[in-house]
This record gives structure tokens, sequence and C-alpha cells, in this order.
């Protein structure tokens, strides 16, 4: 399968979770009781499948292609932009996990922070996403060379093989909260 589809799913099911994200803090905004397992899913959610399967691919498979093959414009594009906005998350994700641990500890006012955090998380995945899908995976798809897009499917597809378990894990997560806090209302 091309490695850019592969992404563009994967941005689909980021998505999902966000929406997630979204309603658990609804509740914990109109002071209901906070499903701590629940946050710790998400938090495993986001690690496991958005940084660590999803990012890692983007960074050390498609990403460094473009820097390699593209030159200036597509390292500035990356480098300033994109691993930026990764960094970002994953900061407002370290925070997040930190206010969790807070509140799990009786600190009511760390609920402030808790919420912050993941929708802050949310509204610049959201515009991430829509930057990747829309505008760099085209530049990268029209710019790069067939034989560098080969590599970077294969590598890609290599890298899926040898991960599934941890994709069909994830999802199973985020089947489980949909239902929860989607589906339900």
């Amino acid at each position: 399968m091309k490695a850019i589809l592969i992404m563009n799913e994967e941005h689909k099911n980021i998505s999902r979770m966000l929406k997630v994200v979204r309603a658990c803090c609804s509740r914990v905004l109109k002071g209901e009781d906070i499903n701590y397992d629940d946050f710790d899913k998400i938090l495993e959610f986001i690690v496991e499948y958005a940084d660590k399967h999803h990012h890692k691919k983007e960074e050390d498979i498609l990403f460094d292609k473009m820097v390699k093959h593209l030159g200036g414009t597509a390292e500035k594009v990356v480098k300033t932009g994109m691993l930026v906005e990764h960094d970002l998350g994953r900061l407002y994700i370290k925070d997040l996990n930190r206010a969790l641990e807070k509140v799990k500890d009786g600190d009511e006012d760390a609920k402030l922070d808790l919420i912050a955090n993941a929708i802050s998380y949310t509204h610049l995945l959201e515009r991430h996403i829509d930057k990747e899908d829309r505008v760099i995976y085209k530049y990268a798809e029209r710019e790069l060379d067939i034989n560098i897009l080969e590599l970077v499917n294969k590598e890609c597809n290599d890298f899926e093989d040898k991960n599934n378990y941890v994709k069909e894990k994830c999802l199973s997560i985020l089947e489980e909260l949909e239902k929860r806090y989607i589906m339900e209302g």
C-alpha cells in the first residue's frame, strides 16, 4: 500500500480520537467524575499510535527523504513546521499527563491544566493534519522521484508489518472509547 494513503488513514483515526478527547474534557468541565482509566487509554493511543507509530514514519521515513532529496524548501517546511508541531504536541501531552496525575492526587485546580492541554493538543493536531493532508503529502508525491517514493512505500510497509500489533491494540482502544464517549453522547 502507498505510504501516503496509510498516513492519511492514520490521520482519520487520530482525528476520531481528538473527538473523544474533546468529549472527555467536556465531561470534566461539567463536573462529572473523571474516568482515569479512559484518560490513560487516551494517552496510550496518542503516545503509541499518533506519535510512536504515525509520527515516527513521517519523521524517519517521509520527512527524512523530503529533506535529503528536495532541498531547502522541504527542509524549511519539515524542520521549522512539521517537526516543531510534533514537538509541541509532545509537550501538550506531557503537560496533560502531569495535570492528570495532579488531579488524581486531589488537586482540583489541575483540572484546568488537564482541559487546557488536551484541547490545545486537539486544536494543534486538527490544523497539523489538515496541512499535511492538503499540502505536505501532495508536495512529497508531486516532487519526490518515483524511485524515492517507492522506497518510502517499502519502508513504510515494512514498519507497518513489524508494528501491526501496536496499530491493532490502539485501534481497539479507539473503538472502545468512541462507543463510550461519542456514540453514547
